[in-house]
């Protein structure tokens, strides 16, 4: 696997874990529908939070997080939707985005709640 794979998925698992220590239940890791993929599906108190993960080395270039543009936020949309239609769901949905800065053996989350919604 690339380097840059590992690095996602490493940023990908402790997100997970960050996920579980605030009380989400993960319910989906790396879910698919076509080309789509979301990295976490959670819920927390009645909510579908749909969770993009972007890892980084540094924030040199600015933080993981600003590197969700429009076109991923209507990819992750357009998933959540087949995924809330597969599974018959009934639930408010949010769109996260959880920046990790990986430092050697050191980390920084930054979690970013209700990043964005949307549109009509």
């Amino acid at each position: 696997m690339a380097e840059h794979n590992d690095k996602g998925a490493e940023g990908e698992k402790l997100a997970a874990i960050y996920l579980e220590g605030k009380n989400y239940k993960i319910l989906e890791k790396n879910w698919r529908f076509g080309k789509e993929e979301i990295d976490i599906i959670a819920e927390k108190e009645n909510t579908l939070v749909v969770v993009e993960v972007k890892t980084r080395n540094g924030s040199f270039f600015g933080e993981p997080e600003e590197f969700v543009n429009v076109q991923k936020q209507r990819h992750l949309i357009k998933a959540a939707n087949a995924y809330i239609e597969k599974n018959n769901l009934e639930l408010e949905v949010r769109f996260d985005i959880i920046g990790v800065i990986l430092t050697g053996k050191n980390h920084r989350i930054n979690h970013v709640e209700d990043a964005f919604h949307p549109v009509a």
